[in-house]
């Protein structure tokens, strides 16, 4: 892969899985009255973000009505409205607000991905499905050369940033990491520190698992890791 531009193409025509494929073009077909005749993306989706990041986010999946509507990561559904609300307050975003991919969002020192492309039934892709994209994130980690943190968002992000390292044979702490808001492990041969936080989903911010100030502070040490990283 030579370029993030090529990957994104590679990965908006992918159809490896047919769960995905289905589910993604059926809740787009038949949306909910809120999103009634409003154009849907359905197809999977690629990062976002800046090419030179020396912060990479790595989520779940797309959201059925959020992502797989608008066409971009975390765009247009509460998850997103949270993290770059944290992400505008670290100072890795222009705005504060992800409402469509033409809404004029830029990041600057931050990118997005994901485990899985496709929006998943129950918001669960399977493990053959997670690693049918592995290749995806693989690619983007071999391309954004600047990176010095990665941020988990949540246990599946940083399951997979772990196991993506090892296929592509670089070194991992032994024993694993384990996964907690706000635990941090750097690896052990390019110094990459892996930043967790709890995943910005409804299920953890109604509950006040997952608070505003709590979500900021990861972004604002993300930020002063990477400042500090060679």
């Amino acid at each position: 892969m030579t370029s993030l531009h090529e990957l994104a193409r590679r990965i908006v025509a992918c159809r490896l899985c047919p769960r995905l494929v289905r589910h993604r073009e059926a809740v787009a077909a038949a949306p909910p009255r809120r999103y009634r005749g409003q154009p849907y993306w359905a197809r999977p989706l690629p990062g976002f973000g800046d090419p030179e990041a020396r912060v990479l986010l790595v989520g779940l999946a797309p959201a059925a009505h959020g992502g797989n509507r608008t066409g971009r990561m975390f765009t247009g559904d509460r998850s997103g409205d949270w993290l770059f609300r944290a992400l505008y307050e670290a100072g890795f975003a222009n705005q504060p607000t992800s409402v469509d991919a033409e809404d004029g969002l830029r990041l600057t020192g931050a990118y997005i991905t994901a485990t899985a492309r496709c929006a998943p039934p129950a918001n669960k892709p399977t493990p053959l499905e997670m690693r049918r994209c592995q290749p995806y994130l693989l690619a983007e980690l071999r391309l954004l050369r600047h990176v010095r943190v990665v941020v988990a968002l949540g246990k599946i992000g940083w399951d997979a940033y772990l196991r993506t390292r090892r296929e592509a044979g670089q070194a991992v702490p032994r024993p694993l990491p384990r996964f907690g808001h706000g635990a941090t492990a750097r690896m052990p041969d390019d110094g990459i520190v892996l930043l967790g936080t709890f995943h910005p989903s409804q299920q953890n911010t109604f509950t006040g698992k997952l608070t505003r100030p709590m979500l900021r502070a990861v972004f604002v040490k993300a930020g002063r890791l990477a400042a500090r990283s060679g």
